[in-house]
């Protein structure tokens, strides 16, 4: 029993120990951490202290020479040689253009850059280890379309240029110096009906150095991003073209122009930068059911003005009116009672429609009270569509033009002698 006593004692000591040790590894840790800390401190300081002496320092240098990176400044060329050309930044010394960009300019630009002649650049280094500040050209023209391209898109002025590339998305146009992106969705309707089975090879590689007139959507010079629209441009200038044609148009005159769209209702055709309605009903005299019966997309026609309306910018065409009338050869060649060969084209409710064999324009409306001597309900109990008769002319009225026509007179006894001459 005492052994395990002093055992437990010994055991107790060490326990004792080893606490203390922690204690005094634990106070150590502490230490180190707030001199770590310290450290830090000073660290920091020094760097803050860094930071304003730098700073200071580019105040005084830019003080010097009033230049800073990312400047636009008017130069006078000095000198040209094949290795550089010195430039005279006015009140801001002396700057210099490196051989690397001569290099990469053409024949006509580097002719251009004489003594004395005034140049566009851009501050890269203000004080560069060869002397005076170091300028660029191209990124002066660069920095030039940029500002060019914001001003475009805040003022939504047109941009004309061509077409310099493509990619999958769609087209690459020059701006300036800048390439900007058209995308797929933002071209115009033409190119937009190219075969979307075709690659971007056969569909806009024929389009390379076409011109093109754009907008600007967006500006991102941090992200070298500038996006175009032809749709929104086309938009534009055609309501442009359209109110300067309306000013330009009289009702009467003859204008020849080019169907580009075929609707139920009828056809739209540009005559010079503006499209007119060709409405259905002035398509031609004969019974129309859809334009494409006369018309095709891209067919050149002439038409004339029936109406302008400035304030709708609507412009109304016609091609039945380049025709005869077939109404003054009613009033000349045709009298009442005078025998007609016709053929029945529609039924309705109060008579049958039927089309003038010599005159197929015209449609003249047999009446239900004039199918029979007997009481018709419905037309179709005496005649069919498709049915050629003889029909007598009963009512001419030219001013409306409506012809009258009858079956059950056309063996009248009234009308015996004006046949018997006739004949």
């Amino acid at each position: 029993m005492a052994e395990e006593v002093v055992e437990l004692a010994v055991v107790e000591e060490a326990l004792v120990e080893a606490e203390v040790e922690l204690v005094e590894t634990e106070v150590a840790l502490a230490e180190a951490q707030s001199e770590l800390a310290a450290v830090e401190s000073e660290l920091a300081a020094g760097k803050a202290e860094l930071a304003r002496v730098k700073a200071e320092q580019e105040v005084i240098e830019v003080s010097a020479t009033g230049l800073k990176t990312g400047d636009l400044i008017e130069a006078t060329i000095l000198e040209t040689t094949p290795m550089s050309i010195r430039v005279q930044l006015g009140e801001h010394g002396e700057g210099f253009v490196k051989s690397a960009e001569l290099e990469r300019m053409g024949r006509k630009a580097l002719e251009a850059l004489k003594p004395d002649a005034v140049i566009t650049v851009f501050v890269v280094n203000p004080h560069a280890r060869e002397g005076g500040a170091l300028v660029s050209i191209n990124r002066a023209e660069e920095e030039l379309d940029w500002q060019k391209a914001a001003a475009c898109k805040d003022s939504q002025q047109v941009y004309e240029t061509r077409i310099a590339g493509y990619n999958k998305g769609g087209l690459i146009v020059k701006f300036g110096r800048l390439r900007g992106f058209v995308p797929q969705s933002q071209m115009n309707a033409e190119r937009r009906r190219a075969d979307e089975n075709e690659t971007p090879e056969s569909r806009w590689g024929k389009m390379v150095n076409e011109p093109i007139v754009v907008k600007v959507m967006e500006v991102d010079k941090s992200r070298n991003r500038l996006i175009l629209s032809e749709r929104q441009a086309a938009r534009e200038s055609r309501e442009k073209r359209k109110e300067t044609l309306i000013n330009q148009l009289t009702v009467g005159e003859l204008r020849t122009g080019r169907v580009v769209s075929l609707e139920d209702f009828g056809a739209f055709v540009d005559i010079g930068g503006a499209e007119g309605l060709v409405h259905l009903t002035e398509l031609s005299w004969h019974h129309v059911t859809h334009p494409r019966q006369f018309l095709e997309v891209g067919q050149t026609v002439e038409v004339r003005v029936i109406s302008v309306d400035p304030v709708a910018k609507r412009i109304g065409l016609s091609l039945k009116q380049l025709e005869m009338d077939p109404w003054d050869r009613v009033a000349t060649e045709y009298n009442t009672g005078q025998l007609v060969k016709a053929k029945i084209t529609k039924l309705t409710k109060f008579g049958a429609f039927a089309e003038i064999d010599d005159l197929p324009e015209i449609e003249g409306l047999v009446h239900i009270s004039e199918l029979s001597d007997r009481r018709v309900l419905h037309p179709k109990e005496v005649v069919n569509e498709g049915d050629e008769l003889t029909l007598r002319i009963v009512k001419m009225d030219v001013a409306n033009r409506r012809l009258g026509l009858s079956l059950k007179k056309v063996n009248s006894p009234e009308y015996l002698d004006s046949d018997w001459g006739a004949e």
